[in-house]
């Protein structure tokens, strides 16, 4: 066992990622044991006890462990299920969805991706290239801008209103010629995304990509991630972009089912 270390340590940068490391470990010593005093877990981190509790409540107070109140112990938290619940999400759709992009991206011979809301990005967590994309870029694990991507745009137009105040908000990132940075006319293309159910980018992200997108729903109806079709301008023309997406929502659809959605008031 390692001798307790000084708290003199715990300063700087380097400190912080030890913290880290230390928090991480507290976790995994709790699911190893069920539940944990401060002093246990002290030991097994072979630090003072003072710094352990300092641990403990930090993660106690965003909810990834709690305090057994007739024994003085610890157990993990449900702030941990949250965390497992979407991380499960996440694998839920890259999984139901890959028939489903392996489908559309031959069908229309284009890259086909699935995205996700985090934060103020859109993540793609799943990725198909069809048999004339040009790139061979893998966008699975990237964020990329709401207001930018054909996608992002479909997360933002049916995102939390605080979501969408936030981003409103800021000074919108310029990416390429066409990418709309007046928030006033990014608020009237969302209304319009929203009543005609399909996003669409013109050389808004990269100069020469296009992109159509459309929203996929999880059981209660809620918009959980959105599957897009992108590919060079020279063959996703905005002139096709409605014959596009309507293929595209038909996929969206069928992913939807996928995960358990079987229509608005059913």
């Amino acid at each position: 066992m390692a001798e307790p270390r000084s708290d003199n340590a715990e300063r700087g940068p380097v400190a912080v990622v030890q913290s880290v490391d230390r928090a991480l470990s507290v976790l995994e010593i709790l699911a190893a044991q069920g539940e944990a005093g401060v002093t246990e877990m002290a030991a097994e981190l072979g630090v003072h006890k003072s710094t352990a509790f300092r641990l403990v409540a930090a993660l106690e107070s965003r909810g990834f462990v709690e305090q057994l109140a007739d024994r003085g112990k610890y157990r993990l938290g449900f702030g941990i299920v949250r965390l497992a619940g979407a991380a499960a999400a996440q694998l839920d759709i890259a999984r139901e969805g890959r028939p489903v992009c392996e489908m559309l991206a031959a069908d229309l011979e284009e890259t086909v991706n699935i995205a996700m809301l985090d934060g103020d990005r859109a993540v793609n967590v799943s990725q198909v290239r069809g048999p004339g994309a040009l790139s061979t870029h893998n966008w699975v694990g990237q964020g990329t801008p709401l207001h930018a991507t054909s996608s992002g745009k479909v997360l933002l137009a049916h995102a939390a209103d605080a979501v969408r105040k936030e981003v409103l908000s800021r000074d919108l990132q310029s990416f390429a010629p066409g990418t709309l940075t007046d928030p006033e006319k990014l608020q009237q293309h969302l209304d319009q995304i929203v009543e005609q159910g399909w996003a669409s980018t013109v050389e808004e992200f990269e100069v020469g990509l296009n992109a159509v997108a459309a929203p996929v729903r999880g059981p209660d109806g809620d918009i959980v991630a959105a599957l897009s079709v992108s590919g060079p301008s020279f063959r996703v023309a905005a002139d096709d972009f409605e014959r596009l997406a309507q293929c595209v929502v038909v996929a969206a659809g069928e992913l939807s089912r996928r995960l358990g959605f079987y229509g608005l008031g059913s």
